[in-house]
């Protein structure tokens, strides 16, 4: 599902008739949980699942190609846990 198909099914869930207000509530939605998880919040929604940052470490890869060892450095990543009610709907 595009960005754009989210907005529209939204605006049919919520009864927005304006897919263009449906789609500023999404865009503010994304941008409140941005906003969070650059200042190193979790974004947790009990029962449906939580975002975090979580930081790797620096570690020895090998390139694909050249099986030349190399060095990936560490960085942050965004990650999602899935609460137990979606991951039952899911599953189900």
């Amino acid at each position: 599902m595009t960005k754009k198909e989210f907005i529209e099914k939204y605006a049919e869930v919520i009864g927005e008739k304006s897919k263009k207000r449906a789609g500023e509530l999404v865009e503010g939605f994304l941008a409140t949980v941005e906003d969070a998880l650059t200042a190193n919040e979790n974004v947790q929604f009990v029962g449906w699942g939580t975002f975090e940052v979580r930081e790797t470490a620096e570690r020895m890869g090998r390139n694909p190609k050249t099986g030349e060892e190399i060095k990936i450095p560490a960085k942050k990543a965004v990650k999602f846990k899935a609460g137990k009610n979606l991951a039952e709907k899911v599953n189900n």
